[in-house]
């Protein structure tokens, strides 16, 4: 994502990472609309919460819930860094968010 690439500000880092904290996704892509970033890392972090809500299924909820939460931090220290990190997969459905 280098055309987004530019100087981040802490307080759009700190929406970031936030936005990978289960359903406060929804309560970053309502607050920071101003904040192309913040809205990056917050539709990940959609994405993120709605694999996590499969965790009651046995076996397959359970890995991808393992998987959803490790991904989670690791967004969150990306974002933390002011990285325009695009998680596989998920990256490209969080694109098809327009909200």
């Amino acid at each position: 994502m280098a055309e987004e690439k530019g100087k981040v500000s802490q307080q759009d880092k700190t929406w970031g990472a936030i936005s990978y904290v289960w359903v406060l996704s929804v309560l970053v892509i309502a607050m920071k609309k101003d904040s192309k970033f913040a809205q990056f890392h917050a539709k990940q972090g959609l994405i993120l919460f709605v694999a996590e809500v499969f965790w009651w299924v046995p076996i397959f909820g359970w890995i991808l819930g393992t998987v959803a939460f490790v991904l989670a931090i690791v967004g969150i220290i990306k974002a933390l860094n002011g990285e325009w990190w695009e998680i596989p997969v998920v990256g490209s459905l969080a694109k098809k968010i327009n909200l």
